[in-house]
């Protein structure tokens, strides 16, 4: 027979949830620091990245505006340099107008910008858990 005791006194039970109590918050706070540590590295990294972006469509604007003055140029081979300034600008008022409309055809559909069906839901939903549905089918 063994003289070994499998009975852990109180004491030791109490040191031991109290250890793990500290532990743990300890670990959530360690866990805690790392995730807003990480957090501020992305968002550097996403504050670059967003920075490089708006320079590119900068550039890119510039761009644009070069090819427009090529397109001018190149219709002033064949027409006064005024009238082709004034073809390539009714042109590009035309695009604008179709993409403004399209714009505002978009706008149009998601306002009111209240997600309504699921709005809905919840009123069901709280309707149904008073006892009572919208629709009148469920019986008592």
């Amino acid at each position: 027979m063994s003289t070994r005791s499998d009975v852990v006194p109180k004491e030791h039970v109490g040191a031991l949830v109290s250890d793990l109590t500290s532990d743990m918050s300890r670990l959530i706070r360690d866990e805690l620091q790392l995730a807003k540590a990480e957090l501020k590295d992305k968002g550097k990294e996403a504050g670059v990245g967003i920075g490089l972006f708006g320079g590119a469509g900068t550039i890119a604007l510039y761009g644009l505006g070069a090819l427009i003055a090529a397109a001018i140029c190149g219709l002033a081979v064949v027409l006064p340099a005024w009238l082709s300034a004034l073809i390539v600008a009714v042109v590009l008022f035309a695009v604008a107008a179709v993409a403004a409309l399209l714009g505002k055809r978009h706008v149009s559909k998601a306002t009111p910008p209240i997600p309504q069906r699921a709005v809905g839901g919840v009123h069901e939903d709280i309707e149904a858990l008073r006892g009572h549905h919208p629709e009148g089918t469920l019986t008592s």
